[in-house]
């Protein structure tokens, strides 16, 4: 019923920014919660940032004035912009989309990830 397409991984070098897209679509009355995750290889799935459907932002500590999350709820997308990036932020990154589907029903989706390399 919904479709989520991730979009903007790719292989960087430390300080370099990326900007990462997720754009839902479907039988979609509306969107709750956006956030992005990511996994490291080898390590569990872990909150990087989320954004209520009223714009209010959470970020984990270790991406904290360097990523912003925002969306464009006329368009279905969350985005992650990625600034300063590090070695560290290695990892698959995965949008996750809290949506109230046509029938009023609620669902969470993820998407198929993207991989953001960054080397030293």
């Amino acid at each position: 019923q919904v479709q989520l397409v991730e979009s903007g991984g790719g292989l960087v070098q430390a300080g370099e920014s990326l900007r990462l897209s997720c754009k839902a679509s479907g039988s979609i009355f509306g969107i709750n919660a956006m956030a992005w995750y990511r996994q490291a290889a080898g390590k569990q799935r872990d909150l990087v940032a989320a954004i209520t459907s009223g714009g209010s932002t959470n970020y984990a500590d270790s991406v904290k004035g360097r990523f912003t999350i925002s969306r464009d709820n006329a368009k279905n997308t969350v985005y992650l912009q990625m600034n300063s990036l590090k070695p560290d932020d290695t990892a698959v990154y995965y949008c996750n989309l809290n949506v109230l589907l046509s029938d009023r029903t609620k669902y969470n989706y993820w998407g198929q990830g993207t991989q953001v390399t960054v080397s030293s």
